[in-house]
């Protein structure tokens, strides 16, 4: 899975461009080079699902169960990934786009203790779809755009 022709290739890069910029003297003083492999489509994702963890474990105390459609992981992955920047802005990603909205809703008791909510994408939106969870009869769709909540 890891190392292969194209992980030589681009820590064989990485060296010619170290020694174009920097003298000998100073690469005789690093001990080591370690090139990152690139992330997948997947291994962003497990990273959401971590983020995401943390925050079921904050909602577990208002017993409100989180659950993300696919469509909703792949939507927060391409908003919060930046390849100068690797996965750092995931998180900030679902802050801005889960957290934040769900407090809002959660503070005009659009969403309440007890809820399951599905979040889903669509055109660009996220949508929060609640549903209490001893009585699927009481359901709504709680609509928020992204930012503007």
């Amino acid at each position: 899975m890891f190392g292969g022709p194209d992980y030589d290739r681009m820590k064989s890069a990485v060296s010619d461009e170290l020694r174009k910029h920097f003298r000998p003297e100073f690469l005789n003083r690093v001990d080591e080079t370690i090139v990152f492999h690139s992330l997948s489509e997947e291994h962003l994702k497990q990273i959401v699902e971590i983020q995401l963890g943390r925050l079921r474990e904050r909602l577990a105390d208002r017993k409100i169960e989180l659950e993300l459609t696919d469509a909703a992981r792949t939507h927060l992955v391409r908003s919060g990934y930046d390849p100068a920047y690797g996965a750092r802005p995931l998180k900030r990603a679902v802050q801005r786009e889960i957290e934040t909205p769900l407090a809002r809703k959660l503070l005009s008791r659009d969403i309440r203790d007890g809820q399951k909510l599905l979040i889903d994408a669509r055109n660009g939106v996220l949508t929060f779809n609640g549903q209490s969870a001893g009585n699927p009869a009481e359901s709504g769709l709680v609509s928020t755009r992204l930012g503007l909540a």
